[in-house]
């Protein structure tokens, strides 16, 4: 029962997604990569002289190189020790803009 070959939760119940604890070195590359193609879209969005709210918004938030590596790869969060959590832990962290915290974390 507790040796070497006692069965997992996916032994016992199916399917279970399994998140690594920390992003590695590929998956950091790949989120500065997005932040910076998503810097480049709004650039072109503003050089082309469209006026509005979204674009707006977006012209507010920080680029890539004037964000610290903490709030790159991490996000504040009330539940977790320390108040941040990885990035990565959010679902569809991918495809939401997760560039500012609040004051303080």
């Amino acid at each position: 029962m507790f040796g070497a070959f006692r069965p997992t939760n996916v032994n016992l119940s199916g399917l279970l997604w399994k998140t690594p604890w920390k992003l590695s070195v590929t998956r950091k590359a790949n989120a500065r990569s997005r932040l910076k193609k998503v810097d480049a879209v709004i650039e072109a969005v503003r050089a082309s002289g469209v006026e509005c709210s979204a674009l707006e918004r977006a012209l507010e938030l920080p680029k890539e190189h004037e964000m610290p590596a903490r709030d790159k790869y991490t996000i504040f969060s009330p539940h977790a020790k320390g108040y941040r959590k990885g990035i990565h832990k959010v679902p569809k962290w991918t495809r939401l803009t997760l560039r500012t915290n609040p004051k303080g974390f």
